[in-house]
């Protein structure tokens, strides 16, 4: 039986590990033809599945994003999930900080989409989905003062793609997690180690905001952007999609 994403060709962002990578696995899996890139190399030659190809791209290089545009062809899917969490506060932010979070989390999205969004109203067809958080416009979060602002202005950008396109045949939605169980988490859980006085209480620290009383994983979110992407969705776009486990109850 055909999968749901079958004869649709998709590019995804950040693809070598976490929710990237559980993406372009589900899409492949679900049939569609894959364009996975990120910019580690070495983690990129890891990935692989029937249908699926990978391309090295840092999502920081203006020309590097519009050649891949080009290169890919006409598309029917975008996962942005290309991003990076800071931990700082409004006191503590650096300018630095700022605008590398705003470079990537959000200006390289707008460069993604402008280099694939001519192909996909020229079919009259096209599904991007963007990476934004439940920390955002959305909810607050300590020590997040440059991701929850660049996410929030994440969900801006989505809506304004919607409702410029929703004539034609073009949805954008964004995706907002609450906290996942990915490689990137690791890497905050073990600077908060020796604030919390172990890697463990660190790690429970992150859990006990969740109202389930667990992380997420890559694939849950995944399985999120495999619907966004698909049929299932088609009466969809400009939404702010919560998969938060809870936290904003």
């Amino acid at each position: 039986m055909p999968g749901r994403l079958a004869g649709r060709r998709a590019l995804v962002t950040a693809a070598a590990q976490g929710i990237g990578r559980a993406a372009a696995l589900a899409y492949a899996a679900e049939g569609a033809e894959v364009i996975a890139t990120d910019k580690d190399a070495a983690r990129l030659a890891e990935l692989r599945a029937p249908g699926l190809t990978t391309r090295v791209l840092d999502m920081l290089d203006p020309a590097a994003i519009a050649a891949a545009g080009q290169e890919a062809g006409a598309l029917d899917i975008l996962f942005n999930c290309a991003g990076f969490v800071h931990q700082n506060t409004v006191l503590t932010a650096t300018d630095a900080e700022w605008d590398f979070a705003f470079d990537l989390n959000v200006r390289s999205m707008w460069r993604m989409v402008r280099a694939v969004l001519p192909g996909m109203l020229e079919r009259k067809r096209g599904a991007i989905v963007n990476m934004a958080s439940a920390c955002s416009s959305l909810k607050g979060a300590p020590n997040r003062f440059v991701y929850g602002t660049t996410k929030a202005a994440v969900i801006g950008l989505t809506k304004s793609i919607a409702t410029e396109y929703v004539r034609d045949g073009i949805r954008c939605n964004a995706i907002c997690p609450g906290t996942v169980d990915t490689p990137s988490l690791g890497e905050r859980i073990a600077a908060n180690a020796a604030q919390a006085g172990s890697v463990e209480a660190a790690r429970a620290a992150f859990v006990a905001r969740q109202a389930m009383g667990r992380l997420a994983t890559a694939e849950e979110i995944a399985a999120l952007a495999v619907y966004l992407a698909s049929d299932e969705s088609t009466f969809v776009t400009g939404q702010a999609m919560v998969i938060d486990g809870g936290w904003m109850l």
